[in-house]
């Protein structure tokens, strides 16, 4: 299972008032997830990304039945539960705490967040869908309370299909997220500058 394995950068949790959570992509590591923080206007804020065990989240594709990628799959998602109440106990609304995920940590990061709706700082969601081989509706439940969430992808994508993207982009508007979304025509399985530009926009605007 995951063990609590968290790198940090950025600003003390006792000196910010604000905390990005960052969930790393399949194969990749916290450290790569952290170097996307020099493109955005957070200087603020403590920035926390926790490390998957074997840099996987869950072994099989977002799209596999859940019980396939159990117990990887509920030990991530209690190891971000975990670091939300870090941020919590140190002082820090949730209603300040970001999260920021690539891929498989974008998947990630829009699971636990559906399933723990409330008024966050803000979702950025580069490549990712909710989690399952169907929309689990039962699994989501609170009210986001106006979260702003930006999701990017390409279409075509050879992970993330468009419609599940469609479909989770569906699900967090009914739970009262703003939701931008931006489909990119075969931009490939990356971040491109537009997306940094906009979520810099709506989310920490100079």
């Amino acid at each position: 299972m995951h063990s609590k394995v968290i790198r940090t950068s950025g600003k003390s949790l006792t000196e910010a008032d604000k905390v990005m959570i960052l969930v790393h992509g399949r194969g990749a590591s916290a450290e790569d997830i952290l170097s996307i923080s020099q493109y955005l206007q957070i200087d603020d804020f403590a920035l926390l990304a926790p490390q998957a065990t074997n840099h996987n989240w869950y072994p099989f594709s977002f799209l596999s039945p859940p019980q396939q990628n159990e117990p990887w799959l509920s030990s991530a998602l209690h190891l971000l539960k975990d670091v939300v109440k870090d941020a919590n106990d140190s002082g820090i609304n949730s209603d300040k705490i970001f999260f920021l995920g690539f891929s498989q940590g974008s998947c990630l990061a829009l699971e636990f967040t559906a399933r723990n709706a409330q008024r966050y700082g803000g979702i950025i969601a580069f490549t990712g869908g909710l989690i399952g081989d169907k929309i689990y509706s039962e699994n989501y439940r609170g009210d986001f309370q106006f979260t702003p969430v930006f999701i990017g992808t390409s279409d075509p994508d050879p992970h993330v299909p468009l419609e599940r993207v469609r479909a989770t982009s569906k699900i967090l508007k009914g739970m009262n997220a703003e939701v931008t979304l931006k489909v990119y025509k075969n931009m490939g399985h990356k971040v491109n500058q537009d997306e940094i530009d906009t979520v810099n926009t709506l989310m920490f605007p100079q």
